[in-house]
Protein backbone atom coordinates (compact mmCIF):
# COMPACT_ATOMS: atom_id res chain seq x y z
CA UNK A 1 0.00 0.00 0.00
CA UNK A 2 0.98 3.80 -0.48
CA UNK A 3 0.99 4.69 2.81
CA UNK A 4 3.06 1.79 4.13
CA UNK A 5 5.45 2.56 1.55
CA UNK A 6 5.54 6.18 2.76
CA UNK A 7 5.99 5.15 6.39
CA UNK A 8 9.31 2.65 5.74
CA UNK A 9 10.46 5.83 3.55
CA UNK A 10 10.13 8.14 6.10
CA UNK A 11 11.31 5.47 8.55
CA UNK A 12 14.34 5.56 6.06
CA UNK A 13 14.81 8.86 6.65
CA UNK A 14 14.81 9.15 9.84
CA UNK A 15 17.08 6.57 10.35
CA UNK A 16 19.48 7.66 8.08
CA UNK A 17 19.24 11.01 9.70
CA UNK A 18 20.18 9.61 13.12
CA UNK A 19 23.51 7.72 12.05
CA UNK A 20 24.43 11.07 10.42
CA UNK A 21 24.14 12.90 14.03
CA UNK A 22 26.01 10.36 15.33
CA UNK A 23 28.60 9.38 12.95
CA UNK A 24 32.29 11.33 14.43
CA UNK A 25 32.55 14.77 12.24
CA UNK A 26 35.91 13.02 10.44
CA UNK A 27 33.83 10.10 9.12
CA UNK A 28 31.25 12.61 7.62
CA UNK A 29 31.46 13.11 3.96
CA UNK A 30 32.11 16.48 3.31
CA UNK A 31 29.36 19.15 1.99
CA UNK A 32 28.88 20.50 -1.04
CA UNK A 33 28.73 24.24 -0.71
CA UNK A 34 25.88 24.20 -3.35
CA UNK A 35 23.96 21.94 -0.47
CA UNK A 36 24.62 24.44 2.82
CA UNK A 37 21.00 25.30 2.62
CA UNK A 38 18.32 22.74 2.64
CA UNK A 39 16.09 22.48 0.15
CA UNK A 40 12.34 22.85 1.17
CA UNK A 41 11.60 19.16 1.29
CA UNK A 42 14.43 17.61 2.73
CA UNK A 43 15.41 20.13 5.56
CA UNK A 44 13.84 18.50 8.24
CA UNK A 45 15.96 17.50 11.23
CA UNK A 46 15.45 13.96 13.18
CA UNK A 47 12.55 15.46 15.67
CA UNK A 48 11.00 16.98 12.55
CA UNK A 49 10.99 13.76 10.46
CA UNK A 50 9.75 11.69 13.53
CA UNK A 51 6.78 13.77 14.05
CA UNK A 52 5.50 13.66 10.74
CA UNK A 53 6.00 10.05 10.58
CA UNK A 54 4.54 9.42 14.04
CA UNK A 55 0.93 11.33 12.79
CA UNK A 56 1.38 9.87 9.35
CA UNK A 57 1.42 6.53 11.35
CA UNK A 58 -1.37 7.45 13.76
CA UNK A 59 -3.56 9.01 10.29
CA UNK A 60 -3.48 5.24 9.04
CA UNK A 61 -4.23 3.19 11.79
CA UNK A 62 -7.25 5.95 12.67
CA UNK A 63 -6.05 7.27 15.72
CA UNK A 64 -4.67 10.85 14.67
CA UNK A 65 -7.25 13.42 16.38
CA UNK A 66 -9.90 14.85 14.56
CA UNK A 67 -9.28 18.43 13.74
CA UNK A 68 -12.55 20.14 14.37
CA UNK A 69 -13.60 22.29 11.44
CA UNK A 70 -14.80 25.62 12.81
CA UNK A 71 -15.88 29.21 10.82
CA UNK A 72 -13.27 31.55 11.60
CA UNK A 73 -14.02 34.80 12.72
CA UNK A 74 -11.21 37.30 12.63
CA UNK A 75 -13.41 39.94 14.05
CA UNK A 76 -14.40 38.14 17.26
CA UNK A 77 -11.58 36.52 17.81
CA UNK A 78 -8.87 39.05 17.94
CA UNK A 79 -10.79 41.86 19.12
CA UNK A 80 -7.84 43.50 20.31
CA UNK A 81 -7.32 44.77 16.52
CA UNK A 82 -9.79 47.61 14.88
CA UNK A 83 -11.73 45.98 12.16
CA UNK A 84 -9.50 48.90 9.78
CA UNK A 85 -6.31 46.91 11.25
CA UNK A 86 -7.26 43.50 10.48
CA UNK A 87 -8.48 44.48 6.71
CA UNK A 88 -4.90 46.31 6.38
CA UNK A 89 -3.53 42.75 7.68
CA UNK A 90 -5.99 40.73 5.28
CA UNK A 91 -4.76 43.36 2.27
CA UNK A 92 -1.12 42.50 3.33
CA UNK A 93 -1.81 38.89 3.41
CA UNK A 94 -3.25 38.31 0.44
CA UNK A 95 -1.05 40.53 -1.24
CA UNK A 96 2.09 38.20 -0.47
CA UNK A 97 -0.46 34.80 -1.20
CA UNK A 98 0.96 34.66 -4.50
CA UNK A 99 -0.55 30.96 -4.82
CA UNK A 100 -3.97 32.45 -4.22
CA UNK A 101 -4.17 28.93 -1.66
CA UNK A 102 -5.24 30.94 1.48
CA UNK A 103 -1.83 30.44 3.08
CA UNK A 104 1.72 32.01 3.18
CA UNK A 105 4.45 29.47 2.12
CA UNK A 106 8.19 29.64 3.02
CA UNK A 107 9.47 31.37 0.16
CA UNK A 108 6.15 33.46 -0.05
CA UNK A 109 7.71 34.75 3.00
CA UNK A 110 10.77 35.09 2.51
CA UNK A 111 9.35 37.55 -0.74
CA UNK A 112 7.48 39.23 2.16
CA UNK A 113 10.28 39.95 4.43
CA UNK A 114 13.22 41.02 1.61
CA UNK A 115 10.29 43.26 0.41
CA UNK A 116 10.05 44.79 4.23
CA UNK A 117 13.90 45.19 3.62
CA UNK A 118 14.23 42.13 6.08
CA UNK A 119 15.60 39.25 4.49
CA UNK A 120 16.10 36.02 6.48
CA UNK A 121 17.85 32.97 6.36
CA UNK A 122 15.91 29.72 5.00
CA UNK A 123 17.08 28.76 8.91
CA UNK A 124 15.49 31.99 10.29
CA UNK A 125 12.17 31.59 8.08
CA UNK A 126 11.15 27.99 9.04
CA UNK A 127 11.76 29.60 12.29
CA UNK A 128 9.59 32.08 11.57
CA UNK A 129 6.79 29.84 10.71
CA UNK A 130 7.54 27.37 13.57
CA UNK A 131 6.73 29.74 16.46
CA UNK A 132 3.16 30.04 15.22
CA UNK A 133 2.71 27.13 12.89
CA UNK A 134 -0.35 25.84 15.39
CA UNK A 135 -1.27 23.16 12.95
CA UNK A 136 2.66 22.27 12.02
CA UNK A 137 1.67 22.02 8.23
CA UNK A 138 4.86 24.01 7.35
CA UNK A 139 2.95 27.30 6.11
CA UNK A 140 0.86 30.03 7.89
CA UNK A 141 -3.02 30.33 7.67
CA UNK A 142 -4.66 34.18 8.24
CA UNK A 143 -5.21 32.97 11.29
CA UNK A 144 -1.62 32.32 11.98
CA UNK A 145 -0.97 35.29 10.58
CA UNK A 146 -2.51 37.42 13.16
CA UNK A 147 -0.90 35.80 15.63
CA UNK A 148 2.16 37.53 14.87
CA UNK A 149 0.91 40.71 15.69
CA UNK A 150 -1.56 39.35 18.69
CA UNK A 151 2.17 38.31 19.98
CA UNK A 152 3.75 41.71 18.77
CA UNK A 153 1.44 43.47 20.71
CA UNK A 154 1.57 41.27 24.06
CA UNK A 155 5.25 41.53 24.00
CA UNK A 156 6.20 37.90 23.76
CA UNK A 157 8.71 38.43 20.59
CA UNK A 158 12.52 38.60 20.95
CA UNK A 159 13.05 41.94 19.63
CA UNK A 160 15.41 40.68 16.89
CA UNK A 161 13.62 38.12 15.76
CA UNK A 162 12.22 37.91 12.46
CA UNK A 163 8.28 37.67 13.44
CA UNK A 164 9.34 41.09 15.26
CA UNK A 165 10.71 42.50 12.43
CA UNK A 166 8.14 41.12 9.98
CA UNK A 167 4.96 43.04 12.99
CA UNK A 168 7.48 46.32 12.82
CA UNK A 169 8.27 46.88 9.43
CA UNK A 170 4.50 46.06 7.75
CA UNK A 171 2.53 48.51 6.76
CA UNK A 172 5.40 51.05 6.58
CA UNK A 173 7.05 52.23 3.58
CA UNK A 174 10.41 51.76 4.27
CA UNK A 175 12.23 54.03 1.70
CA UNK A 176 10.43 56.68 2.83
CA UNK A 177 9.66 56.43 6.53
CA UNK A 178 12.70 54.67 7.31
CA UNK A 179 13.39 52.18 10.19
CA UNK A 180 12.89 54.69 12.76
CA UNK A 181 9.95 55.54 11.46
CA UNK A 182 8.25 51.61 11.39
CA UNK A 183 9.82 51.73 15.31
CA UNK A 184 7.60 55.21 16.08
CA UNK A 185 4.57 53.53 13.88
CA UNK A 186 4.84 50.47 15.90
CA UNK A 187 5.18 51.43 18.90
CA UNK A 188 1.72 53.61 18.61
CA UNK A 189 0.53 50.68 17.24
CA UNK A 190 0.91 48.88 20.47
CA UNK A 191 -0.18 51.80 22.41
CA UNK A 192 -3.73 51.65 20.48
CA UNK A 193 -4.38 48.14 21.00
CA UNK A 194 -3.76 48.18 24.56
CA UNK A 195 -7.09 50.19 24.31
CA UNK A 196 -10.49 48.77 24.79
CA UNK A 197 -11.90 47.25 21.51
CA UNK A 198 -13.49 49.38 18.91
CA UNK A 199 -15.28 46.69 17.45
CA UNK A 200 -18.75 47.83 18.07
CA UNK A 201 -18.83 51.33 17.88
CA UNK A 202 -16.80 50.89 14.73
CA UNK A 203 -20.02 48.65 13.26
CA UNK A 204 -21.92 51.13 14.70
CA UNK A 205 -20.24 54.10 12.26
CA UNK A 206 -20.46 51.76 9.00
CA UNK A 207 -24.18 51.18 9.72
CA UNK A 208 -24.40 55.04 9.95
CA UNK A 209 -22.21 55.60 6.59
CA UNK A 210 -24.75 53.44 5.30
CA UNK A 211 -27.70 55.01 6.27
CA UNK A 212 -26.58 58.29 5.43
CA UNK A 213 -25.39 56.89 1.76
CA UNK A 214 -29.25 55.71 1.30
CA UNK A 215 -30.54 58.72 2.30
CA UNK A 216 -28.02 60.93 -0.34
CA UNK A 217 -29.15 58.64 -3.07
CA UNK A 218 -32.81 58.90 -2.09
CA UNK A 219 -32.34 62.84 -2.38
CA UNK A 220 -30.63 62.33 -5.27
CA UNK A 221 -33.22 60.23 -6.72
CA UNK A 222 -36.12 62.95 -6.12
CA UNK A 223 -34.41 65.54 -7.57
CA UNK A 224 -33.72 63.86 -10.64
CA UNK A 225 -37.51 63.00 -10.84
CA UNK A 226 -38.63 66.67 -10.32
CA UNK A 227 -36.18 67.86 -12.69
CA UNK A 228 -37.06 65.42 -15.40
CA UNK A 229 -41.09 66.40 -14.57
CA UNK A 230 -39.97 69.33 -15.28
CA UNK A 231 -38.76 69.16 -18.52
CA UNK A 232 -42.15 66.99 -19.49
CA UNK A 233 -44.18 70.02 -18.27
Amino acid sequence: MASEELAKKLQSRLAAAEEAEQRPETEQSPVPVQSQEPDHGCGDTPSELATKLNRRLDINDGNAPSRTTRVFNPYTEFKEFSRKQIKDMEAMFKRFDTGRDGFIDLMELKILMEKLGAPQTHLGLKNMIREVDEDIDGKLSFREFLLIFRRAAAGELEEESGLMALARLSEINVSTEGVMGAKDFFEAKVQALSQSSKFEAEIREEKEERKKQEVEKKERQAAFKQLQSAFCS
